[in-house]
């Protein structure tokens, strides 16, 4: 059987992660849509994105351990079974409830699909070019903001928000038969995850520390993009047509966002890092003045710079932390990687319910300010980090 090249795999993987991305954010943009089908308030609503999260979060880890030992190819068909399954039940959900149930089968195969698909991004490529295969994987989940979610609100807007989920089902099919063709048989099996890695992964300060900068690094951003939507049309007063234009613009801004952070990271992570979540909070700084001005104008170009600087340091924070786990903890690097997978969403997880509270307790407009304070936790992280490194030399 002829060998399937390492770009063909990094294909299959960013197709999957499309699939996966479009669900993910999906909730954005129908916001306003299922707040009105269920008669609920904002801040419920956003539990479709927060509750998403903490499935990703509990599953990542959890289904790693569980599935160690299974056939790559076989674990991947399964990931995008249980994926179609899950927003098979979100489209047709006829309470909230239910809609959420959907949401959380869904973020399961989320979480063990990235943590595992990480990884294998990172081998088949040269060392120095591993920053940039994770950030070729996770263009997958940057053009899903670009094409996916702006055309799944189209779609919702058009006929229903169930319509929506439909086509994520299809996206997830064509994952699905992606990874049939693409994703080759013989992948190497990780030995079977030792439980005694818990230990040692968290017993590691590096390790632990790098986690909680992942969480607040990556999770500031949704203190107002779970809310974006709310926010463009509310605050800035743009039609629903025009909210799907610029989301698809905001999308093109984070794809090259992505692109430019895999490339920044490949040497000098955390300076890099630093630099990328410092213009993150000038940028959503800039949003809430914006929104405070009620300028169009001035709202559409902070849309356009959060996506540019929203998700630039996605392939930095995971190569981080699989470098240190092979520096520091080599048996449980698959393991690692799922924690950190988790991590990200804890950040979401904790950027959507701080963004709740803020929009519950006062108004969406305030929502960036709540952004900005946890990111600059995770620059005070990074700042503790470095100074640890220079300790070591």
């Amino acid at each position: 059987m002829k060998k399937i090249s390492p770009s063909l795999t990094l294909l299959a993987l960013a197709i999957n992660a499309f699939a996966i991305g479009s669900t993910e954010f999906i909730s954005v943009g129908l916001m306003p849509m299922i707040v009105n089908t269920f008669n609920i308030s904002l801040s419920q609503a956003g539990l479709t994105v927060s509750l998403y999260a903490l499935g990703v979060t509990v599953g990542a880890p959890l289904l790693t351990i569980l599935t160690g030992t299974w056939n790559r190819k076989t674990l991947m068909v399964s990931i995008m079974g249980l994926f179609i399954l899950g927003n098979l039940l979100s489209a047709f959900a006829p309470t909230f409830l239910l809609l959420l149930v959907g949401r959380v089968l869904a973020s399961l195969a989320h979480g063990i699909f990235m943590s595992i698909s990480t990884v294998i991004a990172a081998d088949v490529v040269r060392p120095e070019k591993r920053a940039s295969a994770i950030a070729l994987m996770f263009t997958g989940l940057t053009v899903a903001t670009v094409i996916g979610v702006p055309l799944g609100t189209f779609i919702g807007q058009h006929s229903n928000w169930h319509m929506s989920f439909v086509f994520i089902v299809v996206i997830g099919l064509i994952g699905l038969i992606a990874t049939s063709i693409l994703v080759p048989k013989g992948l190497p099996i990780p030995r079977k995850i030792n439980l005694s890695g818990l230990a040692r992964i968290f017993t590691n300060k590096s390790i632990l520390m790098s986690l909680f900068i992942t969480a607040f690094g990556y999770g500031g951003t949704f203190a107002a993009y779970t809310y974006l939507t709310p926010i463009l049309e509310g605050t800035f007063r743009f039609s629903a047509s025009t909210v799907v234009i610029i989301l698809v613009a905001y999308g093109v801004m984070v794809a090259i966002g992505n692109s430019l952070g895999g490339h920044l990271a490949n040497k000098n992570i955390l300076p890099a890092l630093q630099k990328m979540f410092a213009a993150l909070a000038l940028s959503l700084l800039f949003l809430f003045i914006s929104a405070s001005l009620a300028s169009q104008a001035l709202g559409l170009i902070a849309t356009l710079l959060l996506g540019l600087f929203a998700f630039m340091n996605v392939p930095g924070l995971q190569l981080y932390v699989v470098q240190l786990a092979e520096k520091f903890t080599p048996k449980d690097i698959t393991l690692v990687s799922a924690f950190n997978i988790a991590a990200f969403n804890v950040g979401i997880t904790l950027g959507s319910f701080v963004g709740g509270q803020i929009s519950k307790g006062s108004s969406v407009v305030f929502t960036p300010l709540g952004g900005i304070i946890i990111i600059l936790l995770a620059m005070f992280l990074i700042r503790l980090a470095q100074k640890d490194q220079a300790s070591k030399l």
